[in-house]
């Protein structure tokens, strides 16, 4: 809360002529799913690929499935889209004329271009097709990975345009006049905040000493380290065990909201299938106050084994944090992937 006389700068509405979303602080979002749907067929449809003597076209879109959204949070575009595409093809040689499809299953921010799984198939088998359908594969599918990308590049381009608005002085290209004392936001989602309202003990800024507890636990999963890492970082399985909207950036400084917002924080340190380190906090508790977490991962014989280390939870809320954790993440997880549970 702003002290009495001062106000927010979020609220401010002269950082703005217009008084709309000032500084680019709230989250807004733009549906790209339509334009997404007309930019792909338009990039497909038709489509001739050519090369090494052979030529196929993209007939029809047999599937044009999915979603897709832009969204500025705090100045950042962030993409979410995730397309299942079927596309008919048509070729000729020594005189036969040759049809077939190729699946594309998985095309979202998640994967980069060349992870994008492009399967070919001939609707009939003989030497035609068989040729045909290398030619696809080898030369075909590098060919339609570029205009899928030239889809990605143009959604964040020129579709995105206009969602960050800009800031008094900059309306005519101008750089903004930085201030001569960074603001710190009363917001669960600043860096810089993140770092400094950890120090609890500081009277002037929480006004009493706040006891603090540490969770120490380990559990155990039946899977690779690596799939129990994915779980814990991939925005789709996160998605499926907490049962809502995900917001999550991996990247050390990126942010993560989870439970509709009741569990958010920072990522501070990241070794992949090996080690996340977070600042991490519930809504309810003090404002302003973070815990530390670390989650350790060691892959047995037969298992993979978690160690949680999660420090500065507030004295008052630790039994209620511990049994969410083992709720809400370990026993959730195990349910949504199949991860298993030991009897002793």
């Amino acid at each position: 809360m702003a002290k009495w006389g001062e106000g927010d700068p979020r609220w401010i509405v002269e950082e703005r002529p217009d008084a709309t979303n000032v500084n680019n602080w709230h989250w807004t979002e733009k549906n790209a799913t339509p334009w997404s749907k007309d930019k792909l067929t338009a990039l497909l449809q038709g489509y001739v690929i050519r090369g090494s003597g052979q030529e196929c076209k993209i007939v029809e879109i047999e599937k044009l499935d999915g979603e897709a959204t832009a969204n500025n949070r705090k100045g950042k575009l962030i993409f979410f889209y995730e397309w299942n595409i079927v596309l008919k093809w048509k070729g000729t040689i020594d005189d036969e004329d040759v049809t077939g499809k190729v699946t594309i299953p998985n095309l979202s921010e998640e994967n980069d271009i060349d992870e994008i799984e492009l399967t070919v198939t001939v609707d009939a088998s003989n030497n035609a097709s068989e040729k045909l359908k290398v030619f696809m594969y080898n030369i075909g599918r590098d060919k339609l990975r570029k205009q899928l990308e030239a889809y990605v590049e143009t959604l964040k381009q020129d579709f995105a345009k206009g969602l960050i608005l800009p800031k008094k002085g900059e309306e005519n290209g101008n750089p903004p006049v930085k201030p001569d004392k960074e603001i710190v936001f009363a917001s669960g989602f600043n860096k810089q905040k993140i770092e400094l309202q950890t120090v609890i003990s500081d009277d002037k800024k929480v006004g009493c000493q706040l006891d603090v507890k540490t969770l120490e636990t380990v559990e155990r999963f039946q899977c690779r380290a690596n799939e129990l890492y994915d779980a814990l970082t991939r925005t789709d399985m996160v998605t499926a065990f907490t049962r809502g909207h995900v917001k999550l950036d991996l990247f050390k400084g990126g942010e993560f909201v989870y439970f509709g917002g009741n569990v958010s924080g920072a990522f501070d340190e990241i070794v992949p299938n090996e080690k996340i380190t977070q600042t991490w906090r519930l809504k309810q508790w003090p404002s302003g106050h973070f815990s530390n977490v670390v989650m350790e991962l060691k892959q047995m014989e037969d298992h993979t084994e978690l160690k949680l280390t999660q420090t500065l939870i507030p004295a008052a809320e630790f039994e209620a944090t511990k049994a969410n954790w083992s709720r809400y993440y370990w026993d959730s997880i195990r349910s949504a992937f199949g991860f298993g549970t030991f009897l002793c």
